[in-house]
């Protein structure tokens, strides 16, 4: 539900600096409040205090926030050390993962540009690469073709009876003198 800023009653709390919040108020300028903040029936904050700064310093009038039902002092103060002692921050690792997947995300063009460029050129050379093995494989089925059929002066002849005599020479045989 969203509350008025004004009405939020921001009591003694356990964090007593909040620390620089402009790079949190400029993250709720770009993207919105992700997370509510939590408040008591009569709007005493529970969690959320470097939130409310942030929108305050850029001029919000009002605020996500969730209200908390039911709980005694000592619970209050359970949720706002939970908050803030339950969170892990990414490490170095995990935040540079995050920040190269980010600018694939933002800045895709080069990327594909670069993708298409290079499957362009793969696919070309495959292409190539079966037209050549097609024309190849064309040439190979003409000349065991043409191995199998005779050529027209080697067409066979009707077999003839006649027994070669061993003083003719293979040549009077195949012509049949």
């Amino acid at each position: 539900m969203q509350i008025q800023l004004e009405d939020i009653k921001i009591p003694n709390r356990v964090r007593k600096d909040v620390g620089n919040v402009d790079s949190l108020a400029e993250s709720l300028k770009r993207s919105g409040q992700i997370t509510p903040i939590s408040v008591t029936h009569d709007m005493t904050l529970v969690a959320g205090c470097r939130r409310v700064t942030a929108a305050k310093q850029l001029g919000w009038k009002t605020i996500e926030a969730i209200i908390v039902e039911g709980a005694d002092e000592a619970r209050l103060l359970e949720i706002e050390l939970e908050e803030n002692v339950y969170r892990k921050d990414f490490t170095p690792e995990e935040l540079l993962e995050g920040y190269r997947r980010l600018d694939k995300l933002r800045h895709p063009t080069v990327g594909r540009r670069i993708g298409r460029f290079f499957g362009s050129v793969w696919g070309k050379c495959a292409f190539w690469r079966r037209r050549k093995a097609r024309k190849a494989a064309r040439a190979a089925q003409a000349d065991d073709a043409a191995a199998q059929v005779p050529a027209a002066e080697e067409a066979p002849k009707a077999i003839e009876p006649e027994v070669i005599a061993p003083d003719r020479d293979e040549d009077e045989a195949a012509v049949g003198v």
